[in-house]
């Protein structure tokens, strides 16, 4: 028991620090709201199809945080952290509920089906914030294509890593320690 718990946080960990370089890896600056799009999505969908959903949740609204805090976006970490881990928790849910023990083809249509659901509460959630909490208005509308681009990569990263990490014995039985 306690060698599946330090799995879990060595893993949780990982995927956090994966998401991170991935988010600061390339960031494409979007002037209208002070943010930035970025590659982490691609990493926060693989970790919420492979591991589980707790792990994954940690794992997402810290390393996005961190890339914020890192990259000079302190207005914007409060927001990534409860975003992005909402991103993660509903791709988790949906795919777990829906995807898991299917059909390789089945699962596939169910993580996408998850992805895109999650990207859209990234869409929405970036939006409110930027509008609401950061005081822009309206003005934060002028985000929203650029998150849209980011969500759209981050749903096609995803879906060509997860079936390929899938495939290998070695990952998934490691994945599934974590969900024990």
């Amino acid at each position: 028991m306690k060698r599946n718990a330090t799995l879990k946080i060595v893993l949780t960990a990982l995927f956090a620090a994966l998401i991170c370089v991935a988010t600061m890896l390339v960031q494409i600056s979007i002037p209208a709201t002070g943010g930035y799009a970025n590659l982490g999505d691609g990493v926060i969908l693989l970790c919420a199809f492979l591991m589980n959903p707790l792990c994954a949740v940690t794992a997402a609204g810290l390393g996005s945080m961190l890339a914020d805090v890192l990259t000079g976006y302190m207005s914007f970490a409060p927001g990534t952290l409860v975003i992005k881990a909402g991103v993660t928790l509903i791709a988790a849910l949906i795919f777990n509920r829906f995807g898991r023990g299917q059909s390789a083809r089945k699962a596939f249509a169910v993580q996408l089906a998850g992805a895109v659901a999650a990207e859209v509460f990234m869409v929405l959630g970036y939006f409110f914030y930027e509008a609401v909490i950061l005081g822009g208005g309206i003005g934060a509308a002028g985000g929203i294509l650029g998150n849209v681009g980011q969500g759209a990569v981050g749903v096609v990263v995803a879906m060509v890593l997860t079936p390929i990490l899938s495939r290998s014995r070695e990952v998934m039985e490691m994945m599934d320690k974590t969900r024990q």
